[in-house]
């Protein structure tokens, strides 16, 4: 299934699938927070750490099968394969938006 995503959306997981840590972090806002696996990583430096800590270990790719918008919160079903048991796995990431930025990522089943 082919889903329009907002720009800052689109650009994360394309560069999420290329593994690209620089580009995933251009659409977050200076403040922005990410949970994901119980933890919350807050601004830049947290979000870097969290993107390349998780990168090396899981090494995944998305497919976006399906999104619903309800005003500024996006809910993403991505169909994630990687390094992890249970690959792939559907997993939904719940962004908050900001204009074109990101200002908060949940990332759960």
């Amino acid at each position: 299934m082919t889903v329009k995503l907002p720009q800052p959306l689109a650009d994360y997981f394309a560069a999420k699938n290329r593994h690209d840590i620089d580009a995933m972090l251009i659409p977050f806002a200076p403040d922005a927070t990410v949970r994901d696996e119980g933890e919350t990583h807050q601004g830049p430096a947290a979000i870097r750490n969290w993107m390349e800590a998780t990168t090396r270990k899981y090494r995944v790719t998305v497919e976006v099968a399906d999104a619903t918008v309800n005003g500024h919160v996006w809910r993403v079903a991505g169909i994630v394969s990687g390094n992890f048991p249970g690959s792939p796995a559907t997993l939904h990431y719940n962004f908050m938006l900001a204009g074109e930025r990101i200002t908060r990522l949940e990332i759960g089943a």
